[in-house]
């Protein structure tokens, strides 16, 4: 089946970036498969990070289909979009129908993209891993593409105002080696080091990205870490 939609969105999307005048720096690109199928994985910091996510599948022309929140699917302007580009539904309380879509996706040799934190970070820090990618990654027999993002919450984020005025925003990306799972290793193992591995390519990303605040005021979007205002990440249950 041809794409009719997804092509014209990436389009609209890039010219809201030369729009906006985004700095990209993306790395890595060579570790995205050009064919077969593959579980993305990134971190979670911004409204827009499906879309950023995307973009680093372009160079090897492939498209990610993400699982996303079924509530979106019913907007009545996004569902359309959504159900067109083949993006897959997820509803928490049958969560278990979304994962066989995504097994059937990976196995016809897609690349399905997943946000493992499942919801943003607002403290621009790693959240914990839902153990779903992993799963699929094994399940399927496809590696795990692990990425990371860092200046996207700077456009969108939970709990700000959208600014898609023309800052000139620099968005880093970088995309690590493929990971496989090893013989017998549980999906508990193979999420941690999945996690620790996006971890490494984000601290990457923050050493290498060259926006800083543009008055005191403008610090939100750094971690406490590196000596940002957002808030601390929340303290893990039973500490």
């Amino acid at each position: 089946m041809p794409e009719l939609v997804y092509p014209p969105v990436i389009g609209l999307a890039r010219t809201f970036f030369k729009a906006v005048d985004l700095r990209f720096d993306i790395r890595g690109t060579e570790h995205v498969p050009r064919d077969g199928g593959a579980v993305l994985v990134s971190n979670h910091i911004g409204y827009l990070d499906f879309v950023f996510t995307g973009l680093a599948a372009l160079p090897a022309k492939r498209l990610v289909r993400f699982m996303a929140k079924e509530s979106v699917f019913r907007h009545k302007v996004s569902g359309p979009l959504m159900r067109a580009m083949k993006h897959i539904p997820v509803d928490r309380k049958q969560g278990e129908h979304a994962y066989d879509h995504a097994l059937r996706a990976l196995r016809d040799g897609e690349i399905i993209g997943v946000f493992p934190e499942a919801t943003i970070s607002q403290s621009f820090t790693l959240k914990s891993f839902k153990s779903g990618a992993a799963r699929l990654a094994q399940e399927a027999g496809v590696p795990l593409l692990p990425m990371a993002l860092w200046g996207t919450q700077r456009l969108w984020t939970k709990g700000h105002k959208r600014d898609f005025g023309r800052n000139h925003f620099p968005v880093n990306i970088q995309v690590g080696e493929p990971m496989h799972s090893r013989p017998g290793e549980a999906a508990p193992v193979l999420t941690a080091r999945l996690r620790d591995r996006v971890g490494e390519l984000l601290e990457a990303a923050q050493q290498a990205y060259p926006g800083t605040p543009r008055n005191a005021e403008d610090t939100w979007w750094l971690p406490a870490h590196l000596g940002g205002s957002a808030p601390p990440p929340p303290r893990p249950h039973g500490a």
